[in-house]
């Protein structure tokens, strides 16, 4: 088994983005920042200094269509032409203090289809496990409690660690794309990975997943020891996933919600674990879960997952969801998307409108 195709364990497309008016103006000014550790990342990282915010309900959602015309870097070029005429003129005509919601909502759309497009570029199905593996590596960290770690780009700091070997290949990869839109206009690893992470899953036949742009990149390394262990059993999964708020159920009093849990550990349909096709992103995860392959005697079948995937049939409640999903291919994919949002923003720090 190679550790490419493990999510979210170690051993011991479309943009809704949001704008608001505002009445005051806010400056970003870039500058790279090396890490405060002696590590230092094999990765370029880009640091917007801002003040950070959690993402803000907008009075309007804008909605980045494949059928948009041109091409992702002219829209995006002319988007920012568009802006600093826009700024050149609130600066002339002081009384005039708000842009204009659709030169935002351009803006967002044409940074998004730019960002998708250079991804699409690097990115195979052969790629894709990887990828996604590496979104829940950076997210991955995270945890409540101590407010550390999550979608925040250190990953960029930490390929050495031995829970992420095997992820330099994803990540050099996402280089590639990463260097292409920072000429125009930079992003975060955060947002890079977090939105190639929706890519592979669409790409190999999974459900098109929203994602947020606007997360600010670490400049050290998270704590080790956040990833949840792949020998835990699934109550130790369970006390995992609540830490990283992923996991409270108010269908069960005083009990931990599972859904998230087993439609997120739905990932290792990609990849090599023996679940179906390692290209395709399907349900195949959860009929292979109820056969129990690995209780047959030798055999390759005896291969098939991780301890913590087994686990899962032992727990009454996450044998329910694994039986829904197992039935239901949709039921899956709009849980997957669910999860997948919740993972790519938990701990994340923004960058202020």
């Amino acid at each position: 088994m190679t550790s490419s195709a493990t999510l979210f364990h170690f051993k011991p497309s479309l943009l809704h983005c949001s704008a608001s008016t505002a009445s005051s103006s806010h400056s970003l000014s870039l500058k790279f920042i090396f890490p405060a550790r002696p590590q230092r990342p094999l990765f370029p990282t880009v640091q917007i200094q801002s003040r950070p915010s959690t993402p803000r309900a907008s009075s309007r959602t804008f909605v980045a269509t494949e059928n948009d015309s041109g091409s992702a870097r002219d829209l995006f070029c002319a988007s920012i032409s568009s802006r600093r005429k826009a700024l050149a003129f609130v600066a002339t005509l002081p009384c005039l203090l708000l842009l204009n919601e659709s030169s935002m909502a351009g803006l967002a759309t044409s940074e998004y289809m730019l960002l998708k497009e250079e991804v699409r570029k690097v990115l195979s199905k052969g790629k894709a496990a990887g990828v996604l593996r590496l979104v829940f590596h950076d997210a991955g960290t995270f945890d409540m409690d101590e407010n550390s770690g999550g979608m925040n780009g250190s990953v960029v700091y930490e390929l050495d660690r031995p829970e992420n070997a095997g992820l330099q290949k994803p990540m050099k990869t996402l280089e590639k794309a990463k260097t292409e839109v920072d000429a125009i206009q930079p992003v975060s690893w955060a947002d890079m990975i977090a939105v190639a992470g929706a890519e592979a899953v669409s790409l190999c036949g999974g459900p098109t997943i929203p994602v947020l742009l606007g997360r600010l990149d670490s400049v050290e390394p998270d704590p080790e020891g956040k990833l949840p262990q792949e020998s835990l059993d699934a109550p130790g999964l369970k006390q995992c996933f609540q830490r990283k708020g992923l996991t409270y159920n108010t269908e069960f009093k005083g009990g931990v919600r599972t859904q998230d849990l087993v439609a997120l550990s739905g990932a290792h349909t990609l990849g090599s674990k023996g679940f179906g096709n390692p290209t395709v992103f399907d349900n195949s995860y959860f009929k292979i879960l109820l056969q129990k392959p690995w209780m047959s005697s030798g055999g390759m079948s005896s291969m098939v997952g991780l301890p913590s995937d087994r686990a899962l049939t032992e727990d009454d409640e996450c044998l329910r969801w694994i039986t829904k999903y197992a039935e239901s291919q949709n039921m899956f994919f709009e849980d997957f998307k669910n999860a997948y949002i919740k993972l790519v923003n938990s701990g994340a720090k923004w960058k202020s409108l």
